[in-house]
């Protein structure tokens, strides 16, 4: 049977609903993976993700693991309701006669929704990188003083700490609209392939679970079928991820290398620390896709925003 229309500002409520429930939940633990993303060899001052959040605590207070969060709780609501719109808006598009469709179709769909996010994930990616990682910046250069003796940690301005709107118009003022976009190459190089992957991994797995008498499946199957889907994308396409995370991010610790570009990254992290340096907070990132999906997914299914539209509709 085929699924049964949604309108479009239901999709883009649900959409919004469910990422800023996700964000809420998992952003510390994106803050730790930016973080051990962005160390470099010789430079190393965490060694995991909970050693990461518990400096975080104890240097910034337990509010410095939301940094950028109010970046991403703005823009998280147009990023997901324009990925899981534009995927169902392409699948129905792409599907013949409410026919079941073929798994490259379901890739190109995934395609489509990858490339038309990026719109607004890049910025969003911009600011919030350079929000999470100043506490690590601002901690290497302390320590780096202290050994440096005391006189030099007390001559040693405090960094002050910038804001999204400093960020934005910094930004704008010195780059144009394009200061926004840095690393937007390499943000569609991890996007696309993750829809690529996430979007017909999650229907093939949430039909598995569908009962045959059943329009949909249940809530559990749906979270499940999302979580076990943003995973496996999530660690897929990690070393994209490495590598967007370096290029955008402006601040540099001691000693830390410079990149040009997407290639000019990948063989420098090769070079310098590795070929697992490219599975850097990998496990953070299945850790925060795979419940923020699973949420996303959930609502999606449960149609939380028709239920308060028909409210609304009502005389």
């Amino acid at each position: 049977m085929a699924d049964k229309q949604i309108s479009l500002p239901a999709k883009l409520i649900n959409g919004g609903i469910a990422g800023l429930i996700g964000v809420t939940c998992v952003f510390p633990i994106d803050l730790a993976k930016t973080r051990l993303q962005n160390q470099q060899n010789g430079q190393r001052m965490y060694t995991s993700m909970s050693d990461c959040l518990i400096k975080t605590i104890r240097s910034e207070g337990y509010f410095g693991m939301y940094r950028g969060a109010a970046v991403n709780l703005t823009l998280v609501t147009p990023e997901k309701a324009i990925k899981l719109a534009a995927n169902d808006f392409f699948r129905h598009q792409l599907s013949k006669d409410g026919q079941k469709l073929t798994l490259p179709k379901e890739m190109l769909a995934g395609c489509g929704a990858g490339t038309c996010q990026v719109i607004v994930t890049t910025p969003m990616e911009m600011l919030k990188i350079q929000l999470q990682d100043a506490g690590r910046i601002a901690a290497q250069r302390k320590i780096l003083a202290a050994q440096g003796g005391a006189q030099a940690s007390a001559e040693a301005p405090a960094a002050p700490r910038p804001t999204a709107t400093q960020l934005t118009r910094d930004l704008l003022r010195s780059r144009g609209i394009a200061g926004l976009y840095k690393g937007l190459g390499a943000t569609l190089l991890r996007d696309v392939p993750f829809s690529i992957v996430y979007f017909p991994l999650f229907a093939n797995l949430n039909q598995l679970g569908r009962p045959a008498s059943e329009e949909k499946s249940p809530f559990y199957v749906s979270f499940l079928a999302g979580c076990v889907a943003g995973s496996a994308a999530a660690v897929a396409v990690n070393p994209c991820d490495v590598v967007k995370t370096r290029l955008q991010s402006l601040q540099r610790g001691v000693n830390e290398d410079t990149y040009s570009g997407f290639l000019d990254c990948a063989r420098k992290i090769l070079r310098h620390e590795g070929p697992l340096a490219f599975l850097k907070g990998a496990y953070c990132r299945a850790l925060v896709i795979a419940p923020l999906f699973g949420i996303a997914q959930v609502v999606y299914f449960l149609g939380i925003a028709e239920s308060l539209l028909g409210l609304l509709a009502q005389p």
